[in-house]
C-alpha cells in the first residue's frame, strides 16, 4: 500500500519534471513560494542585525 503510494508520487514528480509544455500556474506559484521562503530566512538574520546597529547608533548619540 505504501509502496504503490510512493510509486505513484514517484511517477507524477518525474512526469511534471519532464513535461515540455508552457509554464503552468503551478509553477509559478512554487516558484514564489520557494522565493519567499528564501527571502523570509535572509530577513530574520538580518532584521536583528538592523536592530543591534540602530541600537547601537542610538546609545551613540545619547551618549
Amino acid at each position: 500500500m505504501f509502496l504503490d503510494l510512493m510509486l505513484k508520487v514517484y511517477i507524477q514528480t518525474q512526469l511534471f519534471f519532464r513535461r515540455k509544455d508552457g509554464a503552468s500556474a503551478i509553477e509559478y506559484v512554487i516558484i514564489v513560494s520557494l522565493v519567499a521562503v528564501v527571502i523570509i530566512g535572509f530577513g530574520t538574520g538580518i532584521g536583528d542585525k538592523i536592530s543591534a546597529l540602530l541600537l547601537r547608533v542610538q546609545n551613540g548619540i545619547t551618549t
